[in-house]
């Protein structure tokens, strides 16, 4: 064996161990007896028991859900719509303009894009006095605004792939185009519009920076619970958190696993 071939192995280990071994010595401490989240005191799952007894993380975590599902729904629609403008009416003289528009939120500096809506909701309640303060409505906004951009470039390279002769001989055969949508288009795009909101929902799940920048008193989201407490210190409470979090992923790319698995395979024509 050569040196490169020796080397990709070892470099590929030390990659997967940078990676995994500090979220298992997180998932072990998480059942740590000892306040002291580096001081092994024993086996115990307390914290998991005050982690669903604390008012605080249990109400973040159900803003932050349902923040998460009304952006990525309301992303799903908009960035949908600007997927099929993008594919499908042709050429028209804003359309470079509008494809810039909808992609800079993938290249926008969080902190940016953080600012200028505040800026934008700072201004409209000056104006028109709505949104009336920062809070839910305008984390769900700013939400909505950088998630869309994700769900239109996932959709837009689903319908860039379709076969456009397939629906113009169901209108010819004299379906409507709102039959055609539903019954050709609609089917055809579901795994990508499931993969856009999945994505959504991730993102806004997950997001800090402009949520910290749009909120306002009592639309504290999980993520900016999470760092108002390791700011004082790691508590096993956010081990135990972290670990939950960590256990649910786990679930879900198990289960996408199973299920592709489980799945037929088409064996390609000879």
């Amino acid at each position: 064996m050569t040196k490169r071939f020796r080397f990709l192995p070892i470099a590929t280990f030390l990659g997967f161990a940078f990676l995994y071994i500090p979220i298992i010595v997180l998932v072990v401490f998480s059942f740590n007896k000892s306040k002291l989240v580096t001081v092994w005191g024993g086996f115990s799952t307390h914290w998991y028991g005050e982690l669903l007894q604390d008012p605080q993380i249990l109400g973040a975590a159900w803003i932050s859900l349902r923040i998460a599902f009304i952006s990525a729904s309301l992303a799903l629609v908009l960035g949908t719509l600007a997927a099929f403008v993008l594919t499908r009416l042709g050429r028209f003289w804003f359309k470079p303009m509008l494809s810039g528009m909808t992609a800079a939120p993938l290249v926008m500096p969080e902190v940016i894009t953080g600012l200028s809506l505040l800026l934008l909701f700072v201004a409209m309640e000056s104006m028109f006095g709505w949104p009336a303060g920062r809070g839910f409505t305008t984390i769900v906004i700013a939400h909505t605004t950088f998630c869309l951009a994700y769900v239109a470039v996932v959709v837009q390279s689903r319908l860039s792939d379709i076969d456009e002769s397939i629906e113009e001989a169901a209108r010819d055969l004299g379906a409507k185009p709102v039959r055609v949508f539903f019954d050709i288009t609609l089917p055809t795009i579901a795994p990508a519009l499931m993969s856009g909101w999945l994505l959504s929902f991730t993102l806004s799940l997950d997001d800090l920076v402009i949520a910290s920048f749009v909120s306002g008193p009592g639309a504290s989201t999980l993520p900016m619970v999470i760092f108002s407490k390791v700011r004082l210190g790691v508590s096993p409470e956010i081990n135990a958190l972290a670990s939950l979090m960590i256990g649910v992923v786990a679930l879900g790319v198990g289960l996408a696993a199973w299920q592709l698995l489980k799945s037929p395979r088409t064996k390609p024509v000879e």
